[in-house]
């Protein structure tokens, strides 16, 4: 009896220890709950309104700063009024905004509106520079806990209108930037800085001028049920950017973006970890990014149960010299491709002729029941010999792959892997057959499916 229940204490031991080990978020997430109502708003609008002074910013600002800690801001319609049209504003205190069902909050299209502090009315915003810093984002958060955007609405970035006073749109100019080796001065649609516990749910994001929403320092983030939605041409309108944050959720989210879907970066020598992207559907964009700022180091990430259609990178990571790190422990799991340009781009030289010191390196990066349909060529590209990149794949089945370029790669293959050969320079293969083939637990119909219009 005793040497049961030993066994018993140590199988239960080392079942805590794998939960505790497990690559994710380490708070326990569940789905969003909308807190209380503090006020509610009603629009003044019918439609997409003017970029001019008598907007929404004043009113919205307002009754978010006069709204106490755990509560909502709820932007509501009637039969002849559903738009609202604001400036930057700035989400603060532990405050939600709430947008009804039916509700649009339109982005000005005044780029003065968005003008720096300390911009000292050069009008920077709207224009090309060498830094693109020169915006406000649309919605900004700092240094606060428990905030949250939630509801069945939609923000609307009006990226593709022209800007007052213009004769251009925010993506036009941004394509106008990469033309003329320049950076754009466009606003992100929310950005959240060294905040704590914050909740996207429900909420539509269309239409960003630039990244829809990027993350800097975060502890605590959850988006769930979030659809982003702007056109494949729209010029780095990234979906969702963690950077150098940490116990982060994306779950049963709908995206399809202008370039990376997803991109989980670092700097200045603060890692991004904990991650869980689980549950999620993207569509056009450049896939599911990892980088290309890994110099803080990036870890602890899953990638769970994911349809990707027509993206162009599928699972990605990419960096260089200039601005490379160790990327470790990440988890690619019961993933279903389709039509997918490189359904697997790993790489360590993103930016021809980058210069530098901080060397990509990825260790530990697992490749598992991952199906594909539609051909498309297959990047492990690692630095150098003292650097291999390491990954173990089991059971992937990739249809029509038409190339696979590799070199300086240390692959552990498991059970079911059905690839060509991925032979190439300092290639390592390692055939353990370990793992389980999950063939017949992995069915991709039902999972590719269309964007939620």
């Amino acid at each position: 009896m005793k040497k049961y229940l030993v066994a018993v204490l140590v199988t239960a031991l080392f079942s805590l220890f794998s939960l505790v080990a497990v690559a994710q978020d380490t708070r326990h997430v569940v789905e969003p709950v909308i807190p209380p109502l503090c006020a509610t708003l009603g629009a003044h609008f019918s439609g997409a309104g003017v970029s001019t002074k008598e907007d929404d910013t004043l009113r919205l600002q307002e009754a978010i700063d006069h709204c106490p800690n755990g509560h909502a801001v709820q932007l509501s319609s009637d039969a002849q009024h559903s738009a609202y049209t604001s400036g930057p504003l700035h989400l603060r205190g532990g405050v939600t905004l709430l947008i009804d069902k039916g509700v649009i909050l339109y982005a000005s299209t005044d780029p003065r509106a968005y003008d720096k502090d300390d911009d000292n009315g050069n009008h920077r915003c709207g224009t090309n520079d060498a830094s693109g810093k020169g915006c406000k984002s649309f919605i900004l958060v700092d240094d606060s806990h428990g905030d949250g955007i939630m509801g069945d609405g939609v923000i609307d970035g009006q990226g593709g209108q022209r800007m007052a006073g213009k004769n251009e749109s925010w993506w036009q100019l941004s394509r106008r930037a990469q033309k003329e080796n320049a950076a754009q001065n466009v606003p992100h649609l929310i950005e959240i800085n060294r905040a704590t516990d914050f909740s996207l749910y429900r909420i539509t994001l269309r239409n960003s001028m630039k990244y829809h929403v990027i993350l800097h320092q975060v502890d605590g983030f959850t988006a769930w049920g979030v659809k982003l939605d702007t056109p494949a041409a729209a010029r780095n309108t990234d979906g969702i950017d963690p950077i150098s944050s940490r116990n982060v959720t994306v779950s049963e989210s709908f995206i399809r973006a202008g370039d990376d879907n997803i991109s989980i970066k670092s700097g200045n020598g603060i890692p991004s970890e904990n991650i869980s992207i689980v549950h999620n559907h993207f569509y056009s964009g450049h896939g599911m990014s990892i980088g290309s700022n890994t110099d803080g180091g990036i870890r602890h990430i899953l990638v769970d149960d994911l349809s990707m259609d027509g993206t162009v990178s599928g699972l990605r990571i990419k960096s260089d010299i200039s601005r490379g790190g160790l990327v470790s422990d990440v988890h690619f799991q019961h993933i279903c491709l389709r039509n997918i340009r490189n359904p697997f781009d790993v790489d360590t030289a993103y930016t021809r002729g980058a210069s530098g010191n901080k060397i990509p390196d990825y260790q530990d990066i697992f490749f598992e029941h991952i199906r594909g349909v539609g051909g498309g060529k297959l990047i492990f590209q690692g630095i150098d010999a003292q650097h291999p990149i390491v990954i173990t794949m089991t059971d992937i089945a990739l249809l029509d792959i038409g190339d696979i370029s590799a070199r300086h790669v240390h692959f552990n293959l498991g059970a079911g892997v059905v690839l060509p050969s991925l032979a190439g320079d300092d290639v390592k293969i390692d055939k353990t057959g370990g793992g389980t083939d999950h063939s017949e637990q992995l069915v991709c119909d039902g999972k590719l499916i269309d964007f939620p219009e």
